[in-house]
Order: structure tokens, then sequence, then C-alpha cells
């Protein structure tokens, strides 16, 4: 049985009708053990680059969450710790622009409007057709779950 990827979870869950932050989120929560619809709420916010508004990518955004929960610090003074999950983040961010240019929504779908109307778009095959978002949740699930990968062996 071969096992299903991240990136293969993450584009089922946005098919679905699911949000790219909620897609993202939900392949992983089962690791961290995570009540669904905890996640489903926690990042429902976040999709058309939170709330329509066309800013940082939901997909980006539910990479950056679950990261939080893998290795985000929990003392507001340790500056070490800070830095080290800064700079985790940075690194996040810098692999998925380096295959897609960018972490804004309205760039990565060519959109010229700073912000959107807030009613989303039905998901029909013409939706799928013209957005890449399906392929933007499944690299950002990608980038994190080598990030993870990576870790466990050292």
């Amino acid at each position: 049985m071969t096992k299903i990827t991240k990136e293969e979870r993450a584009k089922a869950f946005f098919k679905e009708g699911y949000n790219c932050a909620q897609a993202v989120f939900l392949a992983f929560a089962d690791d961290l053990k995570m009540d669904r619809n905890t996640v489903i709420q926690l990042t429902s916010s976040f999709g058309g680059g939170m709330g329509r508004l066309r800013e940082v990518c939901g997909a980006v955004s539910g990479m950056f969450m679950v990261a939080g929960m893998f290795w985000g610090y929990t003392d507001p003074d340790d500056n070490r710790a800070k830095t080290e999950h800064y700079r985790r983040i940075q690194k996040l961010a810098n692999q998925f622009k380096e295959i897609h240019g960018s972490i804004i929504c309205r760039d990565l779908l060519g959109l010229t409007e700073k912000s959107d109307n807030p009613i989303p778009e039905s998901r029909t095959a013409d939706y799928y057709q013209k957005r890449p978002c399906v392929q933007l949740v499944g690299d950002a699930a990608a980038i994190l779950e080598e990030m993870i990968r990576q870790d466990k062996h050292h």
C-alpha cells in the first residue's frame, strides 16, 4: 500500500471545497492530533488571501500555522526560540517563492485589484482550470512535509 503524501491530501481537501489554508492544515491535522472541526474553523478566515482580500496566500498561511504547531515557541521572552522559528518561517516562504515567485494571493492569481468580492467563486471545472490553487496548496504541503522529514533525520 502506498502512503498518501501530504501534497495529495491537501489537494484532495481543496477539491472537496475547503479553502487553501484549510486544505493545507487538514493534511497535517492527524499528525497534530487536532480535531478536524477546530482546524476547519481556525483556518476558515485565511482563504483567498485572508477572507478574499488577496493578501498572503491561504496555502502559505496554512503552512505557517502548521509550522507553528510543530515548532512554535511558547515563551514570549525567549528571543532565541522566536528567532529560530521566524528563520524557519522565512525558509518556508522562500521555498514557496522559489517555485511560484510570490506568497501574495493576487500576484499568484494575476489579479490587478487589491481586494475581492467577499462571495467565493463556485468550484466549477472552469474554476479549477483558471486557478492555480490546487497546485499552490499541494506545493505548500509538500514543502512542509519535506521540512518535517528533514527535521526527523537530525
